[in-house]
């Protein structure tokens, strides 16, 4: 396991390097950065010196090499908006996307299992039916829709929960300020998950080793909870891991309908003023978040399936 551990960490450089070069060539597809940059009223001196101060007069592969070589070091360079190191603001903001995309993901898993199971086990029932057409029909809910109504019904008629912000201001604990965005970002992820642990389950429990264990007399809970979830929960384990791109993806519009400062926040406000060191540095951290989640998922099938061994 050591060993695959290293094989896939040093397939990762290439694609990571694949990825800077993506995002030091994206900022310039527009033509110049610094005219992105810079105000429409500023003097041809002034922009000279904004060059120079940047680095963007030197040759591209110059340009490319030098920001490769601080990249590895976890310098970006300082936002031009900010004037403050564009990895201080990544990092300010990057604990609470973790935070809103873990309270996601522990919502999606602590509904949406549930639901499967009982969909799988009472299969063509009046719960089937309605477990089905809920998870296909919100699905089709956009997210921003479903934030603002959330905010419609628990904030602003019944008062139960804040609008927006962290409570960082005012002092309350942060966690109902999290319900609401939480709610919202794991609603595509309950949808998912539940059709696909209820199908793997309606697989799995047709086995002939379930079939042995009803015969040997085996309590249907243990058979349903010790031998046909663990088997179940593999094609789940790999959408988990194919979905932390999609929470990423879709924080970028709840952060922004609930004014949650995180990443998505952040790389949305740097995109409209053209702040390409936060950009960059933004995109380059989203991808190793990606590409560890992989791996992780790669880890976890060993430990769900001991017939899964990597060499």
């Amino acid at each position: 396991m050591a060993k695959y551990i290293m094989r896939r960490i040093m397939q990762m450089i290439p694609v990571l390097f694949g990825v800077t070069v993506i995002v030091f060539f994206l900022i310039r597809l527009k033509g110049d950065p610094v005219l992105q940059m810079v105000p429409d009223y500023y003097t041809e001196a002034q922009i000279q010196a904004v060059r120079v101060a940047y680095g963007f007069d030197r040759p591209v592969y110059i340009q490319y090499v030098e920001f490769l070589r601080r990249a590895i070091r976890g310098d970006f360079g300082r936002s031009f908006v900010n004037r403050q190191p564009a990895w201080d603001l990544v990092k300010a903001a990057l604990p609470r996307t973790i935070q809103l995309g873990v309270t996601a993901l522990l919502f999606g898993i602590l509904v949406s299992f549930p639901l499967g199971i009982i969909s799988a086990l009472k299969r063509n029932s009046a719960i089937d039916f309605v477990v089905t057409a809920l998870s296909v029909g919100g699905r089709a809910v956009p997210s921003f829709w479903l934030g603002i109504m959330l905010i419609l019904l628990f904030a602003v008629t019944l008062r139960w929960l804040p609008v927006s912000g962290t409570g960082a201001i005012s002092g309350e604990p942060s966690f109902k300020y999290l319900i609401l965005p939480a709610l919202t970002l794991s609603t595509g992820l309950i949808t998912t998950l539940t059709r696909l642990v209820r199908s793997s389950m309606l697989e799995v429990i047709r086995e002939d080793y379930i079939t042995t264990a009803r015969a040997k007399g085996l309590r249907e809970r243990t058979i349903i909870f010790r031998h046909a979830l663990r088997n179940a929960l593999i094609p789940v384990v790999t959408v988990l891991g194919l979905n932390i791109g999609f929470l990423l993806g879709g924080a970028v519009i709840v952060e922004q309908v609930f004014a949650w400062p995180g990443m998505g926040r952040l790389m949305v406000n740097s995109i409209y003023t053209r702040d390409n060191s936060v950009v960059q540095a933004g995109l380059l951290v989203t991808s190793l978040i990606i590409m560890g989640s992989n791996l992780v998922v790669d880890v976890v099938y060993s430990f769900l399936d001991p017939r899964i061994r990597y060499s």
